[in-house]
């Protein structure tokens, strides 16, 4: 059966991540040893590799190739889906999304909805997810929040999915790291009850190729290959830093009394300086694991050249030499409550009008302020 199969020049694709498989070269994308295609669901040996051994190859697609796979998207009539992690809003935004999408509906979805501390108010969110994206060109006939890890309001989606895709085909679009496939992979499991098609994982760029899943009246929900941005502060971290960066439970919040010109270090990669306002807290919504460091501001700059990579981690040391500057941002905050947002990481809030603050962040990561969501 296998032989015949690949004698007739079918194309066989790997159901984790849709590359073309080949059996010709190990180093190759979609390489399947000859044994696999026996099977009736072929998975290639990077897939293979990645849900049983969490082993990452490294993949030769370049972001042309990517926005290729975009500019396609945009020339059909379907609905799209767009997934955004609501902890890297901006680093996660497709840029440029609104050119793609001609005159179809864009649905947005923000997932990791589980990760928020207690006290943040959903409405809120959406709100601000709402407006954030009009300012950035985007105007989505719909926001929802999902946990695709817990498989929180799946459901939701399914029915809105349902709804503003009138008969027509769904592509889902997103960056590395949001969780995507995940969340198909929940939306399937709820509505058919089959288990993972998708491989998962939290390196970026997993799936490859478009992977067509049918639905039942002749259309298919269509998982594109998650696309690199480069303003994801993940893009900066060593892989086995993923974990301290990208909160896997609820964060917790951690509060500080700061005096004047003292300075909160991130690990190494970010840092926020407290210039004036007399002294006052400021509460950091951050992966639990994230080391907060405090000194003093006059300090700062030397604890830095010395210690990062060491006591400020992440980045690890070898990465010191690659590593981009840190980019002040300044800030006067004269609103009440507002977050201080740095993409990729989390926020930090300063609770009362009067603060002047500023952030540093790898030069291209983005830092934003807005009005508290707590």
């Amino acid at each position: 059966m296998g032989g015949s199969q690949l004698n007739n020049h079918q194309e066989l694709v790997c159901i984790g991540c849709g590359v073309k498989v080949q059996t010709e070269d190990p180093k190759e994308l979609g390489f399947a040893p000859k044994s696999a295609l026996e099977k009736e669901s072929i998975v290639c040996q990077r897939c293979f590799k990645l849900k049983h051994y969490n082993e990452v190859q490294d993949v030769s697609l370049t972001d042309d190739d990517f926005l290729k796979i975009l500019n396609k998207v945009g020339e059909t009539d379907s609905l799209i889906v767009k997934i955004v992690d609501i902890f890297d809003f901006n680093g996660s935004w497709l840029p440029g999304l609104h050119r793609f999408v001609g005159r179809n509906d864009v649905l947005l979805i923000g997932n990791k909805v589980d990760l928020l501390p207690k006290s943040v108010k959903p409405n809120k969110l959406i709100n601000w997810m709402k407006q954030s994206s009009k300012e950035l060109g985007l105007n989505p006939v719909d926001v929802l929040l999902v946990s695709a890890e817990k498989g929180k309001h799946i459901l939701e989606a399914a029915d809105a999915i349902e709804r503003y895709r009138q008969d027509k085909d769904v592509y889902v679009v997103g960056c590395t790291n949001v969780g995507k496939s995940t969340f198909i992979n929940r939306l399937i499991k709820e509505v058919s009850g089959e288990g993972d098609i998708i491989t998962t994982s939290h390196f970026p760029g997993t799936t490859l190729d478009m992977i067509e899943i049918p639905l039942d009246d002749g259309h298919a929900l269509i998982d594109t290959p998650g696309i690199i941005n480069h303003h994801q502060m993940a893009h900066y971290v060593d892989k086995r830093d993923f974990k301290v960066i990208m909160p896997k439970k609820e964060i917790k919040p951690r509060v500080y009394q700061l005096n004047e010109e003292q300075t909160l270090f991130f690990g190494g990669l970010a840092r926020l300086d407290y210039v004036s306002g007399g002294r006052r807290s400021l509460t950091c919504y951050l992966s639990n694991e994230l080391n907060i460091h405090r000194t003093k501001l006059e300090k700062a700059d030397e604890l830095y050249k010395n210690h990062a990579g060491e006591l400020l981690t992440p980045p690890r040391p070898e990465q010191m030499e690659e590593f981009p500057k840190l980019v002040p941002h300044e800030f006067s905050l004269k609103d009440g409550k507002m977050d201080i947002v740095f993409s990729g990481l989390g926020w930090v809030t300063v609770n009362e009008p009067g603060a002047k603050i500023v952030a540093h962040v790898p030069k291209g990561v983005n830092v934003i302020v807005r009005k508290s969501l707590i």
